[in-house]
């Protein structure tokens, strides 16, 4: 009887039975062959019921791969190219950056008609016309931003924000005022400028381009000195658009400040100290332009400043400070420079005015 790993009708003779023949286990002979049971699938059943042994790997299959690939990429580089155009893509026109005009800038001192009042701060705020001002900052109000023509609401209101910080570092800040610093003024004003604000500070000159004090309000430390760090501040700003490409700010504002002699020697009539205080009015009409590269890098373009200053004396050299008449003291009896047109040389733009009575503290005769 055939065991289970032999042929149906026994193990072939002349193939040994035992276990020692290592090829025993792959030799085949004719009676296993024919019991061997076949099976061959129909048409239907190799199209239905069994996958194909070889997966189609023709040129055409290839190339169809190829094809697909290289859309997946068409598809994702133009993906990211609109995703990159519509991110940096305004509605409008692109950035036109102008060299900024020189600052032109004049100084007009006021003269008063009689000796300068003298008191302590409060007191003359209170009797002054500065007496409803607001205090540093917080007078220097902005309008309610609203979109020009070529510019967005978001952009105006960045021009008039850097506008307000220009006027509050260079009215207001107190080192600036003393004559310590001008730095943070100098950080605002556009790089194309800086040579003549630089200029203007080293070198300063009464020629309507190199005044100091065009481009801020100081006081020689050696002579004057705050007598109230509060500035009474009332204004205006005013946002026009000068162009498509270009915004202008205007500004109006009138600073009060109390000053006092640096040492009691300069004191005069009237002796020294914050008791003996006396009232500085600064005017100043400011144009500022600004370009999208401007707005942009939040710098400013200082076209244009108009200084109204007293009480000053009318012979007063204003090129590097402001120079105010303080408590008891009286203008110049020599008024308005003398001006030859004729005369080769430098010529000068500062003209004199008289300080009405009225921007004068309005005390009782006996307190002055």
């Amino acid at each position: 009887m055939a065991g289970p790993g032999d042929p149906p009708e026994g193990t072939p003779e002349g193939v040994p039975g035992g276990g020692d023949d290592d090829y025993r286990s792959v030799v085949f002979d004719e009676s296993f062959i024919r019991a061997a049971r076949l099976q061959e699938f129909s048409a239907q059943e190799r199209l239905t019921d069994r996958a194909p042994a070889v997966r189609d790997r023709s040129p055409w299959g290839h190339r169809r791969g190829h094809r697909q690939v290289i859309l997946l990429v068409v598809l994702i580089t133009l993906a990211f190219s609109t995703a990159v155009y519509l991110g940096v893509r305004s509605p409008y026109p692109a950035a036109t950056e102008h060299d900024p005009d020189p600052l032109r800038s004049a100084v007009l001192p006021l003269a008063p008609r009689g000796s300068v009042p003298g008191a302590a701060p409060d007191r003359l705020f209170e009797n002054s016309p500065a007496a409803g001002f607001k205090v540093g900052a917080d007078g220097v109000s902005l309008p309610v931003a609203r979109r020009t023509g070529s510019f967005t609401d978001s952009q105006v209101l960045a021009a008039l924000d850097a506008a307000k910080e220009y006027i509050v570092r260079s009215s207001l800040d107190p080192e600036v005022l003393t004559g310590g610093t001008v730095r943070p003024v100098r950080l605002l004003v556009d790089p194309l400028q800086q040579e003549q604000f630089d200029r203007s500070m080293e070198d300063p000159a009464d020629d309507g381009r190199h005044t100091a004090s065009g481009w801020l309000v100081r006081f020689d430390p050696a002579e004057v000195a705050l007598a109230d760090p509060g500035v009474r501040v009332r204004g205006s700003l005013a946002v026009t658009e000068a162009g498509p490409d270009q915004l202008q700010v205007t500004g109006d504002h009138t600073f009060v400040y109390a000053l006092r002699p640096a040492d009691t020697g300069r004191a005069g009539e009237s002796g020294g100290g914050d008791e003996r205080a006396s009232l500085f009015t600064v005017r100043r009409e400011t144009r500022f332009r600004f370009d999208r590269g401007d707005l942009r890098d939040h710098r400013i373009e200082v076209v244009q400043s108009q200084v109204h200053a007293g009480p000053m004396s009318c012979s007063a050299d204003t090129a590097r400070y402001l120079r105010p008449l303080l408590a008891g003291e009286r203008a110049d009896k020599g008024g308005p420079a003398e001006t030859d047109p004729f005369a080769p040389g430098r010529s000068t733009s500062a003209v004199c005015g008289v300080l009405a009575d009225e921007a004068q503290p309005d005390l009782p005769r006996g307190s002055r």
